[in-house]
C-alpha cells in the first residue's frame, strides 16, 4: 500500500490540496485587484500547474520538483517578454516550497543538492527581475524549504542508525543463544551416544531404543535450530542470553524490590517449553516491566500472567497506571518493534495498549509447535 493510499495519507493530501485552492484564489483575488482585467489567469495557471505539482509529490519526488522549479523558471522568462504580474506569487512559492523540501529530504544525496541548488537559481532569479516583495518570499519559501528538508533528512538518518544499532547489539545477543542451543542439544545427543554404547554391549536388543531416543534428539536439535536461525535472519529483535521462563521469578522478584509489587502467574511445565519460546517469553516480560519502570511511575501493582492453552502460550503484562497515548516515546518504539518482530517471527501475536479505564497492557501469544 502506498503511503498516499494510507487514510493519513489521504487526508494529508486533501488538507494540502484545501491549502493549496485557497492560497490560488487569493492569489487570483490579489492580482485581479491590483492588475484588473484578466491578468489573474497568469498567475493562476503558474500557482496550479506548480500547486498541483506538489500534490503528486509523493508518487514523483524529484521529477515533480525540478518540473515545478522549470515551470517557475518559464514563469519569471515570461514576466519580463509579456509584461505580466510579477512571479512567483504566493501559491506557486507555497508549491514549491512543499517540492523542495520533501525532495530535499528524500531524494539521493546529489539530487537532493540539485533540486536545492535549482530552487536557489529561482530564488536568484527574482531578485534579477522581480521588484516589490516577490524576491523576499521567494527567498524565505526557499530557506525554509531546504531547511525543513536538511533536518528532516538527518533526523530520518540518525532514526535508522539507531535502529540499525538495536538491531545489531541484539543479532549479536541471539547469535550467543544460538551457541547455547546448540552447545545443549548437541551434549545431550553426545550423553545419549555414550549411553547406547554402553547398551549396545550388554543388551543388543535395548540399542534401537536407544538409537530411537537419539533421533528424536537429533530432531529436537534441528527444529530448534531452524526456529532460531529464522529469527536471526532478516529480523531485527532478539533476546537477552537464553534465561530461559524459569527465571521469571527472579526477574519479578527483582522488580519488585525497586519498584511495585508484581503477581506472577505461570504454568508447571515451563521447563518442557522450546528454549526459542522460553527466551521470548522472558524478553517479553523483561521489556514490559523496563516499560513500566521508565514511563509509568505512579504504578502500585503489575500482573504478570503466562498461561497454556490448546494453541500455546498467552503473556500478559498489565499495570493499573494511570494510562497515557503512548508508554513508548521514542519514535516507533524500537522495545515494542523488537518484542513484535520476534513473537511473529515465531508464528505468534502481540499487542500493546491501554486499558478501558487505567493502566497499560502487553499481551502476546506464541504457538509451542515448531511449525
Amino acid at each position: 500500500m502506498n503511503r498516499t493510499d494510507r487514510p493519513g495519507g489521504i487526508v494529508g493530501g486533501i488538507g494540502l490540496g484545501t491549502v493549496f485552492a485557497l492560497t490560488i484564489t487569493t492569489t487570483a483575488y490579489m492580482i485581479g485587484t491590483t492588475w484588473g482585467g484578466a491578468h489573474w489567469l497568469f498567475g493562476c495557471a503558474v500557482g496550479t500547474a506548480v500547486c498541483g505539482l506538489a500534490l503528486l509529490h509523493r508518487r514523483w519526488r524529484e521529477k515533480a520538483a525540478f518540473a515545478g522549479l522549470a515551470v517557475t523558471a518559464a514563469a519569471i522568462g515570461a514576466v519580463e517578454v509579456l509584461d505580466l504580474p510579477q512571479q512567483p506569487g504566493p501559491d506557486t512559492v507555497l508549491g514549491l516550497a512543499v517540492l523542495t523540501g520533501t525532495a530535499v529530504r528524500t531524494a539521493p544525496p546529489a539530487r537532493a543538492c540539485a533540486v536545492a541548488a535549482g530552487g536557489a537559481l529561482v530564488v536568484v532569479g527574482t531578485w534579477l527581475w522581480g521588484t516589490a516583495a516577490v524576491p523576499v518570499w521567494a527567498t524565505a519559501g526557499w530557506a525554509v524549504a531546504v531547511a525543513f528538508g536538511w533536518r528532516r533528512r538527518f533526523l530520518d538518518g540518525r532514526a535508522r542508525a539507531t535502529v540499525e544499532k538495536v538491531r545489531q547489539d541484539e543479532r549479536l545477543e541471539l547469535a550467543r543463544e544460538l551457541h547455547d542451543i546448540v552447545a545443549h542439544h548437541l551434549t545431550g545427543i553426545v550423553l545419549q551416544t555414550q549411553a547406547a554404547q554402553i547398551v549396545a554391549r550388554k543388551d543388543p536388543a535395548r540399542a534401537v531404543d536407544a538409537l530411537a531416543e537419539i533421533e528424536a534428539a537429533g530432531s529436537e536439535a534441528l527444529t530448534a535450530m531452524r526456529r532460531t536461525v529464522g529469527l536471526l535472519r532478516d529480523t531485527g529483535d532478539a533476546p537477552p542470553t537464553s534465561p530461559g521462563p524459569e527465571r521469571l521469578g527472579t526477574l519479578t522478584e527483582r522488580f519488585s524490590e525497586q519498584g511495585p509489587p508484581v503477581r506472577l502467574t505461570e504454568p508447571d511445565d515451563t521447563e518442557d517449553w522450546p528454549q526459542e519460546v522460553s527466551s521470548t517469553v522472558y524478553r517479553i516480560v523483561q521489556e514490559s516491566l523496563t516499560n513500566i519502570a521508565r514511563h509509568a511511575p505512579h504504578t502500585r501493582s503489575v500482573t504478570v500472567e503466562v498461561g497454556r492453552t490448546h494453541e500455546g502460550l498467552t503473556i500478559e503484562v498489565t499495570d493499573d497506571a494511570v494510562s497515557v497515548p503512548s508508554r513508548f516515546p521514542q519514535r516507533g518504539g524500537y522495545g515494542l518493534i523488537g518484542m513484535r518482530e520476534r513473537v511473529e517471527r515465531l508464528g505468534g501475536t502481540l499487542e500493546a495498549g491501554p486499558l478501558p479505564t487505567a493502566g497499560w497492557s502487553v499481551r502476546a501469544s506464541l504457538p509451542l509447535s515448531s511449525e
